[in-house]
């Protein structure tokens, strides 16, 4: 069995390009015992999948040059010799940037969507969305009357987080995005009531005339000068949920700390960091509301879709220059459901 795979070919320096990555054509054995051959259909595309190209110490190992790159993916059991899954199944797994995966069982997690594309378990069902519910549920517990704003609203977990502010009870969900058009999306299709366009102009001036009453909660993807301007801005006990900072994903040295950050004394904020994963509990309560949401047509669910594995390194790119609305997925099958 043959099988294309997207390889690290060099660590980037900067804002990745087509040179820093591979595609390889492997040969792969039968599953063995308890294994499963899993054929992927939907290939997740991730900003913290440039973290791992970096050579450092994280939460999560770095990919190592010359080996093949590893993310999220949807996909059908098509051999199988364990007794948990069955051929015909649909999978969610770690197991990505490639064409087929073969591995144990327990390293794939069987999924049901009904009318649902299998392409949601990547976006609002699965990682993203559960990062925006965690975020404003949990990390910066969003109360009744709360002025909220998100940065990289646009993106995966930013798609969600108006929807999930307005069940906490939020009175205004305000969003920063990159440009006219994405600005305008974002309030007519998912919920924001205002919209910063940080291109437009400074992003600290965005905040000042865009939510003249302050912020109470502060939802943040991007870091750098939006953390900046949100800590200018937010009321007194206000809340920051640490999420990513995309705009230094590409630096190649360590950005200086915002240097307003002694605010968060004088105004007793809350900022914490948090990584979806250590809040896996939250999973089935977040699946169940956002099922019903998308059913009641009250939760949106924009994807950028490139085609072919060969688009992978495109689609990566893309993303991080904010050429995305929504989730940002590669279709690996043309009868992907």
């Amino acid at each position: 069995m043959l099988s294309r795979e997207i390889h690290l070919a060099a660590r980037p320096v900067g804002l990745p390009s087509s040179d820093d990555f591979v595609v390889r054509e492997v040969e792969l054995s039968p599953p063995a015992e308890g294994e499963v051959l899993v054929r992927n259909d939907w290939m997740s595309v991730d900003p913290a999948m440039r973290g791992r190209m970096r050579d450092v110490l994280s939460y999560v190992a770095p990919f190592g040059v010359g080996e093949v790159m590893a993310g999220g993916a949807v996909g059908t059991v098509v051999q199988s010799r364990s007794i948990g899954l069955s051929v015909g199944d649909h999978v969610v797994h770690r197991l990505g940037w490639r064409e087929l995966a073969v591995g144990p069982a327990e390293a794939f997690q069987r999924i049901e969507s009904g009318d649902l594309s299998t392409s949601h378990h990547l976006g609002v069902l699965g990682m993203p969305g559960l990062t925006a519910y965690v975020g404003l549920a949990r990390i910066a517990a969003v109360e009744p009357g709360d002025v909220v704003l998100v940065s990289a609203a646009a993106g995966a977990v930013g798609q969600v987080a108006a929807r999930v502010a307005r069940h906490l009870g939020a009175v205004a969900v305000v969003r920063s995005t990159g440009g006219p058009v994405k600005a305008a999306r974002l309030t007519e299709e998912l919920g924001y009531d205002r919209a910063i366009d940080y291109r437009a102009a400074p992003i600290e001036q965005g905040v000042r005339d865009t939510v003249p009453e302050g912020i109470d909660v502060y939802f943040d993807n991007v870091g750098g000068d939006h953390l900046r301007a949100a800590l200018m801005h937010l009321n007194m006990h206000g809340a920051v949920a640490l999420c990513g900072a995309v705009s230094q994903y590409n630096c190649e040295s360590r950005p200086m700390a915002p240097d307003h950050l002694s605010l968060a004394i004088s105004k007793r904020l809350r900022l914490q960091g948090f990584i979806v994963s250590d809040h896996d509990d939250m999973r089935d309560e977040w699946v169940d509301l956002a099922t019903g949401w998308i059913a009641d047509g009250s939760l949106r669910t924009p994807q950028t879709v490139y085609e072919g594995i060969d688009s992978a390194v495109d689609a990566f790119i893309g993303m991080l220059s904010g050429a995305n609305t929504g989730k940002t997925l590669v279709r690996l099958a043309a009868d992907a459901a």
